[in-house]
């Protein structure tokens, strides 16, 4: 049975990426992205903002180090990951996305690249 694991975001990133190295030496960076919704109710107009963590491995992940900042514009595409961990014996899940490709869209000159990746299963990390 066909199934599709794709996810399309464009945000604000809440903070700076930081980058860190696995056991096996592959480097990942993490950052937090802000999908904001506004609508109007009433005559006012709403927000809200849908915090999603993400995380980008070697060399998109060095690119989003190298040029990304808080609160950069960016559009990216990924996939869904849930991960769990132990708690105070309890166990906790989480859902981040990992990119595979990234356009920065903050207002800078017009030849910037789009930045994709080719995904390959062995180099992330269970």
């Amino acid at each position: 049975m066909p199934a599709l694991n794709r996810v399309q975001l464009i945000g604000y990133l809440g903070k700076e990426p930081e980058s860190r190295f696995t056991p096996n030496g592959k480097k990942v960076a993490h950052f937090s992205l802000g999908v904001t919704q506004r609508w109007k109710s009433g005559g006012e107009t709403k927000e809200f903002t849908e915090w999603v963590n993400v995380e980008a491995w070697g060399k998109l992940g060095e690119i989003a180090q190298q040029y990304l900042k808080k609160g950069s514009l960016v559009y990216l595409e990924g996939r869904l990951k849930t991960d769990k961990y132990e708690d105070k014996g309890e166990t906790k899940y989480y859902t981040k996305v990992v990119a595979l490709l990234m356009q920065f869209l903050d207002k800078k000159p017009a030849d910037e690249p789009v930045m994709t990746v080719d995904e390959q299963q062995a180099e992330y990390e269970a």
